[in-house]
């Protein structure tokens, strides 16, 4: 099938009220902001970041085939005459402009998704369900930050049906903006655990900041919250002073308006009967864990409220499958034998480890379980202590052995029986190789820690030095 062009240059000249230079194509097939990895036809966004201009990438952007590149005007002289131009005085300014135009074209039913924990997954999950129903656009990986998000939206096609939005933040006042653009028929928010607290006084602090989502709610929208989360009655009363006009609860608590009825957990999947706004139905979830079940009922509310079909998107949860670095499998052949390594490596906090451990304790008897962790960051005065409360969920879990590195999760460390200690290291570079060490054929390996611990070091080893034999996860990029 042929798609039409995601945006005609004359479109986005005008979204963006820009000046033009040089030979300039009339559409583009794509958005990109990352020179490495962009396709020929697509526009090339020339974003200063933190560390990097943009700028210094278009030559790079145009010879791998951008149809164009977005440029601030003042950097004109530096680039070639011959180059096609679209001239802004700030290029991130530029993409809100564009996502914007994008939302004022789009006819699709677009869900939005914050929370502490449970984003991602949340968002592909929801991808996954309403693709089976229409073309269904979604952000691409975690991207629910202020160029993220804009970036989702400007790609977002005109002939979509469904859309889906990931909206994140570490401080306060970061998601209205994010969710004033976006502006979502329904908005979900998973769950509010102790997340940033380094830049929050206190978890209520951090639930107010994530019912700024509903501030971007389009009229007669709907907010669907976890009835089982301590803050429900805080952040229900937050939808309610911000003109929400219908909410609607998920959990197990009586008289969650999407409530699991019974469940059943295993290594791999989940059996799950539930009752979603009056439908009752079973279904299956494809990747393991309470968590999941929880939010697959979030999900299945919002398809239904969609107008959906909630029957058929239940049957497609199925084939769900934990993205990388958020639970992937991959069985690893080895010398004597295979050891099953899950990838959590991309982010933690004190609600998404114990959720990981929780899986990991599912894991079949016969095999060793064992958790390499990292440092959980951002988590302010409250840090030590919640890394020390992490052996109670190591032994209730029946966790073998436990590796550690990282100055917090010393204190973890120090905590455990001696028994349960595999090996501590400074840092995850060293303690890949006492993890490779240790390993035995039949051994089930979690690596967890937050992006800043590096434990994509870890799991970098164990793929690098013995071959992957077989993938039991796909890659699903939220």
């Amino acid at each position: 099938m042929i798609h039409p062009p995601l945006w005609t240059v004359e479109a986005m000249a005008a979204a963006m009220d820009c000046a033009c230079a040089g030979p300039l194509p009339g559409s583009v097939s794509g958005i990109s902001i990352d020179s490495r990895t962009i396709a020929p036809g697509e526009a090339f966004f020339a974003i200063t970041g933190e560390s990097r201009d943009g700028h210094d990438f278009v030559p790079a952007a145009i010879k791998a085939g951008a149809a164009l590149a977005v440029v601030e005007a003042r950097q004109r002289p530096r680039l070639a005459a011959e180059d096609p131009l679209l001239l802004v005085e700030d290029v991130l300014g530029a993409l809100r402009d564009l996502a914007r135009a994008a939302r004022e074209r789009c006819q699709a039913k677009i869900v939005a998704v914050t929370g502490s924990v449970g984003k991602t997954g949340t968002k592909e999950a929801l991808r996954l369900a309403l693709a089976k129903q229409g073309e269904t656009h979604a952000s691409a990986a975690s991207y629910n930050n202020h160029f993220g998000v804009p970036l989702s939206l400007a790609r977002c096609p005109e002939r979509a049906r469904f859309a889906v939005f990931e909206l994140g933040m570490n401080h306060a006042g970061e998601i209205e903006p994010l969710a004033r653009v976006v502006r979502p028929h329904v908005v979900i928010i998973t769950a509010i655990e102790p997340v940033h607290l380094e830049f929050f006084p206190s978890v209520d602090a951090i639930a107010d900041a994530k019912s700024e989502i509903f501030l971007g709610l389009e009229p007669g929208g709907t907010a669907v919250l976890n009835r089982d989360n301590a803050q429900f009655a805080r952040v229900a009363n937050n939808a309610c002073r911000a003109g929400v006009e219908r909410i609607i609860s998920f959990g197990q608590s009586a008289g969650a308006d999407a409530q699991v009825l019974a469940c059943t957990l295993d290594s791999e999947s989940s059996n799950v009967r539930a009752r979603i706004l009056g439908t009752e139905l079973s279904y299956r979830l494809g990747a393991p864990g309470h968590h999941l079940v929880m939010n697959s009922l979030a999900v299945l509310a919002a398809i239904q409220l969609l107008g959906a079909d909630v029957r058929a998107a239940a049957a497609a949860l199925a084939d769900l499958r934990p993205p990388s670095g958020r639970g992937a499998r991959v069985t690893i052949d080895g010398p004597g034998g295979t050891f099953l390594l899950i990838d959590e490596s991309y982010n933690a906090n004190p609600a998404s480890m114990r959720a990981a451990l929780a899986v990991l304790g599912q894991a079949r008897r016969a095999a060793r379980r064992i958790a390499v962790l990292g440092d959980m960051l951002e988590l302010g005065a409250a840090a030590s202590s919640l890394h020390r409360e992490l052996a109670e969920t190591i032994m209730s879990e029946d966790i073998d052995l436990v590796f550690c590195c990282g100055p917090l999760m010393r204190l973890l460390w120090d905590a455990l029986p001696p028994s349960r200690r595999g090996s501590y290291a400074v840092t995850s570079a060293e303690l890949a190789e006492h993890v490779l060490a240790a390993i035995e054929p039949g051994d089930i390996v979690m690596v967890k820690g937050s992006l800043g611990s590096r434990m994509g070091a870890v799991v970098k080893a164990l793929e690098s030095r013995r071959a992957p034999r077989a993938s039991l996860s796909s890659e699903l990029r939220a």
